[in-house]
C-alpha cells in the first residue's frame, strides 16, 4: 500500500489517499472521528483544538460502506479557512528556531516563511491520522491491535506533575516535550526480513516514527539501555512447549529480532521534543533584513505529547497493516485472512 496527504494549516482542507487496500474492508467512520477527536485532546493543546472538530468525509473507494479495492479518497475540513481565506497576512520573515523555517525557505527559494510553515504544521498529522485508521481496521480484521501511553513530560515520569509543569510552561512563555510508548500486540513472527536493509521491520517502523513533527528519537524494546547491559542481562532466552509453541520469558528485544518480528509485543518509544514555536521567542535573523531580531509567534501548544502518542499508533498501524498485505497478499479481505490463518497454522506446527 501507499499514501499521500495533501493540504496546509490554514487550507481549505486536509487530503489523504490510500492506493493499494484489499476490497470488503468495512470503513468505520464513526471509529476515524473518534481517533480524529483523541489526536485533539490533551492538556496543554492551544487555542486551534478549540476552533476544530476533526470529521472524515470519504471521497472515493468506498461503495455501502465497504472498500471496492479503488484508491481510497478523504477529506478533513480545516474550521479555521474561514477566517484566513480573505485575511491580509503579512509575509513571515522571522525564523523560528527548531522550526522547518529556514532551511525550508532557503531550499524552496522562499522569501514568505509562511509558505513553508503551512505545509511543515503539525496539523497535516490529522490527515495520517486518518490514513492509520484505516490500517487499524485492516490490523482488526487479523487481531492485532496497538495502544499507547506517554511515559514523560518535561522531564517528569509522574503524571500528577504534569500538568503543574505544562503551566509553568505556559506561564514562562515555554514549551514541553516527552516520551511515547506504543505497544502492538498480536503480530505473527515473521514480519520484515533480514535479506536486505530495506526491508527490516525495526528500520521500517523507526522510518514512520521519526517522519512524526517533533519527533527526534526512537528505541525498541530496552532501546539504548541494553547498550549498557551484558548480552546475558539482555538476549530473550527461547522456550518451547507442545501446545504453546515457541515462547519468552521476556521482552527486551521488544518483538523484532534481525529485523522481523519474533511473535512478542512490538515496543517502540519515541522521544518529542519541545514545540518549537514559544511565547517568548528564541534569537533569529530577520532573512529580509538580515538583522537580529526574535523569533515570530505562531499560535502553538504549550505540549502536545498526548497528541503525538495517538499520530504514533497511526503510523505504525500503517507499517504493520502494509507488511502484513505485503507478506499475506490478498486482493480482498477474504483472501488476505484466508492466507493469514493458513501462516498461523503452518507457525503453530514449525
Amino acid at each position: 500500500m501507499r499514501y499521500l496527504t495533501a493540504g496546509e494549516s490554514h487550507g481549505e482542507a486536509l487530503i489523504a489517499i490510500i492506493e493499494g487496500l484489499p476490497s470488503n474492508l468495512f470503513i468505520d467512520a464513526e471509529f476515524i472521528n473518534k481517533e480524529l477527536e483523541r489526536r485533539q485532546k490533551g492538556y496543554g493543546r492551544g487555542g486551534r483544538m478549540a476552533i476544530e472538530k476533526d470529521e472524515i468525509h470519504i471521497i472515493s473507494g468506498v461503495r455501502d460502506g465497504k472498500t471496492t479495492g479503488a484508491p481510497l479518497a478523504m477529506e478533513i475540513k480545516n474550521r479555521d479557512y474561514k477566517n484566513w481565506k480573505d485575511k491580509k497576512v503579512p509575509p513571515v520573515t522571522r525564523p523560528r528556531p527548531g522550526h522547518a523555517d529556514l532551511p525550508g525557505s532557503i531550499k524552496y527559494n522562499q522569501r514568505d516563511i509562511r509558505n513553508i510553515l503551512e505545509r511543515a504544521s503539525a496539523r497535516e498529522t490529522a490527515a495520517r491520522v486518518a490514513v492509520g485508521s484505516v490500517a487499524k481496521l485492516l490490523l482488526k480484521e487479523l487481531n492485532i491491535s496497538l495502544k499507547s501511553r506517554v511515559l514523560e513530560i518535561g522531564g517528569a515520569k509522574r503524571e500528577e506533575k504534569w500538568k503543574r509543569l505544562i503551566e509553568k510552561a505556559k506561564k514562562e512563555g515555554d514549551t514541553l516535550g516527552g516520551i511515547i510508548e506504543i505497544v502492538i500486540e498480536g503480530v505473527p513472527v515473521g514480519l520484515g526480513s533480514h535479506a536486505q536493509w530495506d526491508r527490516k521491520l525495526d528500520a521500517l517502523l523507526a522510518y514512520h516514527v521519526m517522519s512524526v513533527q517533533g519527533i527526534k528519537g526512537v528505541e525498541f524494546g530496552l532501546g539504548f539501555e541494553g547498550a549498557r547491559l551484558p548480552g546475558s542481562l539482555v538476549h530473550d532466552d527461547i522456550y518451547y512447549k507442545e501446545n504453546e509453541g515457541f515462547y519468552r520469558k521476556t521482552n527486551n528485544a521488544g518483538g523484532i529480532e534481525g529485523g522481523m518480528s519474533n511473535g512478542n509485543p512490538i515496543v517502540i518509544r519515541a522521544a518529542m521534543k519541545p514545540i518549537p514555536t514559544l511565547l517568548r521567542p528564541l534569537d533569529s535573523v530577520d532573512i529580509a533584513t538580515k538583522e537580529e531580531t526574535k523569533a515570530i509567534y505562531e499560535r502553538s501548544d504549550v505540549t502536545a505529547v498526548e497528541a503525538a502518542a495517538c499520530v504514533l499508533e497511526a503510523v505504525c498501524a500503517w507499517v504493520i497493516a502494509d507488511e502484513c498485505l505485503k507478506k499475506f497478499g490478498g486482493d480482498s479481505v477474504e483472501e488476505l485472512k484466508r492466507n493469514y490463518d493458513t501462516y498461523l497454522a503452518y507457525v503453530r506446527s514449525f
